[in-house]
């Protein structure tokens, strides 16, 4: 990227964060409804005619059309933003699953996976006399190699004392 290209990056940037806190200021709520309020005033001046109606519909259309793109953009920088500061939490915290760094790349499917997860944690927590236990996804995974590990070995089992009961 040269310097040019940064510059106006630079400058969309400030004038969208500028305009990002003006419009979600009280100023801004102020005088769209002076706006409105002085349009619907001069009705009788104009006889309430299709012109005078055309303004206010032409003029709401395009501030909408142009402030739907400008929310998109602070959304996703929030967005972004917010998930940066979540990793770096899940990052820093030493029985915290890692597997959860960057989870908003995963499809629907994978996350309603997740989400049926949690439910089952928050299950069990409600169930856990101990406050301070604590359950994760990667606890829950060792258990359940634990579990396929002990499945494994009960077959093996199984399977050895029925040949020796048929050799009887």
């Amino acid at each position: 990227m040269n310097k040019k290209e940064g510059k106006n990056n630079s400058l969309f940037e400030r004038f969208a964060n500028a305009a990002t806190t003006f419009t979600g200021s009280s100023a801004a709520f102020i005088t769209a409804t002076a706006i409105v309020v002085i349009w619907a005033l001069s009705g009788p001046v104009f006889n309430y005619s299709e012109t005078w109606q055309l303004v206010i519909n032409t003029g709401t259309t395009i501030i909408t059309f142009l402030m739907v793109f400008l929310i998109q953009k602070a959304q996703n920088k929030d967005g972004k933003a917010i998930q940066l500061k979540l990793n770096e939490l899940i990052a820093a915290h030493e029985r915290a699953s890692n597997r959860m760094v960057d989870i908003e790349d995963l499809t629907e499917r994978e996350l309603d996976q997740l989400h049926k997860f949690y439910v089952t944690l928050a299950d069990l927590a409600k169930k856990e006399n101990d406050i301070h236990c604590s359950h994760s996804i990667d606890a829950a995974g060792e258990i359940h190699e634990i579990k396929r590990k002990v499945k494994t070995i009960s077959k093996k089992i199984h399977g050895s004392t029925a040949r020796k009961q048929d050799q009887k």
